[in-house]
């Protein structure tokens, strides 16, 4: 396996929503990029959208506006895949989530890259270590999965498969750091991972509220926007339950047919949550009027920013 530090150069695979911007990131980061399609016109419309972001991008001072020309100059649309896997040590794959496609597509990675090339997938639907098994050093294979837009989200879920190497994984989260990402290793595939779990279980209430006509898509933006929007950047989804008490989040479980064992430990050794400085998190000692007073400021800066950029009005 190659050394971090001596990948110069990268292949992403699929020009569309996520390889383009996937591509984006690596040539911001210094790399020399191939991306890959079928399509020309898809080639042309991605550095098209990839010139656009980096515009917006300078808006902000993520990017100098002198080093655009430079970083488009890093990327290689091609349409051949033989002759850009050719010593690859390193590829991303982002095309249609359709097992057929990428399965013949790592089968022809595996015969044009290295035998010992990292392959990457970007998807979370589709179990990529079932799609791949049986090609050659199967220990290289692992999930980077990436969220929309690559080039703004800092997240980066890494998730091996059970035969994938150790070497794999670091290799990866050091890669992801080095692009400026910042990457989290799941312990084990489980389909959707973290975002896109929690994800699916908002969007199946969103389509019952509105499958029901309890509630119209402006009320329910409005009403995620104008709650969930300001506390999750602060406090996110398991340390929410430290501030509601783990107590409260028990008997609210008994309610609905059950505790999960890890809520009824904690109340079982009295780890409520803030007000007993241990819950889901440990606040090492800190009083909850502290822990109280620290969260409801950061709430309020979120507050006035998010009033000052939007008044909590829809796009």
């Amino acid at each position: 396996m190659i050394e971090n530090e001596d990948l110069k150069s990268v292949l992403i695979i699929g020009a569309g929503t996520m390889g383009h911007s996937i591509a984006q990131v690596y040539a911001q980061a210094g790399f020399e990029v191939d991306l890959v399609d079928t399509h020309q016109k898809k080639l042309d419309h991605a550095l098209d959208l990839i010139q656009s972001n980096l515009a917006v991008l300078a808006e902000f001072d993520r990017v100098q506006k002198n080093e655009i020309p430079l970083i488009i100059e890093r990327i290689h649309p091609k349409t051949d895949l033989k002759e850009a896997a050719n010593e690859k040590m390193f590829v991303v794959e982002a095309v249609n989530e359709n097992p057929d496609l990428k399965k013949r597509l790592f089968n022809q990675l595996s015969e044009f890259c290295p035998e010992n090339a990292i392959l990457a997938s970007n998807t979370s639907t589709l179990d990529i270590f079932k799609i791949t098994r049986g090609i050659k050093n199967v220990h290289r294979i692992i999930a980077h999965h990436w969220f929309a837009p690559p080039h703004i989200i800092p997240l980066v879920e890494v998730v091996p498969g059970r035969k994938t190497s150790n070497d794999t994984v670091e290799f990866s989260v050091n890669l992801l750091k080095r692009i400026g990402k910042e990457p989290i290793v799941i312990n084990k595939f489980i389909s959707g991972y973290i975002v896109n779990r929690i994800q699916v279980a908002l969007y199946g209430v969103m389509y019952e509220l509105l499958g029901r006509n309890i509630a119209t898509p402006e009320q329910i933006d409005f009403a995620i926007r104008t709650t969930l929007g300001i506390r999750l950047p602060i406090v996110g989804i398991a340390q929410s339950q430290d501030f509601t008490g783990l107590d409260l989040v028990s008997d609210i479980q008994k309610l609905k047919g059950g505790v999960f064992p890890i809520i009824q430990e904690k109340v079982d050794s009295n780890q409520l949550g803030a007000k007993t400085g241990k819950g889901l998190y440990d606040y090492h000692g800190i009083s909850e009027e502290e822990i109280l007073k620290k969260r409801d400021r950061l709430f309020l800066h979120q507050l006035e920013f998010l009033e000052k950029l939007t008044s909590f009005k829809r796009i």
